[in-house]
């Protein structure tokens, strides 16, 4: 996903979450997938939220950018059926936080080794 559509989809998901009183602590949106750090409330559940997030971020987002369904989204469809969510209780906030804001330098890292051709 371009940058200009993930900053676009990034606003979108904080709109969400004002929306619904779902406090999105950290988000980074790497080509192909989401992180996220969500504060929610025990009363809603983990794949309640999700459901709220893609459904509406999807409609959303292919409201603003009518040409990227077309083009990049065959079937239409922005999210897979799948998530992955994991309550922090293994590590600190602090150390999830950090990891979902080196994920957009890790993948720059890999793009520049990987753009470098050796001889040998």
């Amino acid at each position: 996903m371009y940058r200009a559509y993930r900053e676009g989809l990034k606003s979108i998901i904080y709109k969400i979450g004002y929306d619904y009183d779902i406090d999105i602590v950290e988000l980074e949106i790497p080509v192909d997938h989401i992180h996220m750090v969500i504060r929610g409330e025990p009363k809603i559940s983990p794949s309640d939220v999700m459901q709220i997030i893609k459904s509406i971020s999807a409609r959303e987002l292919f409201k603003r950018y009518p040409d990227i369904k077309r083009r990049y989204f065959w079937g239409g469809k922005l999210w897979t059926q799948s998530y992955f969510v994991e309550t922090i209780g293994n590590a600190t906030e602090e150390v999830i936080r950090k990891y979902v804001q080196d994920q957009l330098s890790e993948l720059d890292k890999k793009e520049k080794s990987a753009d470098q051709l050796g001889l040998f």
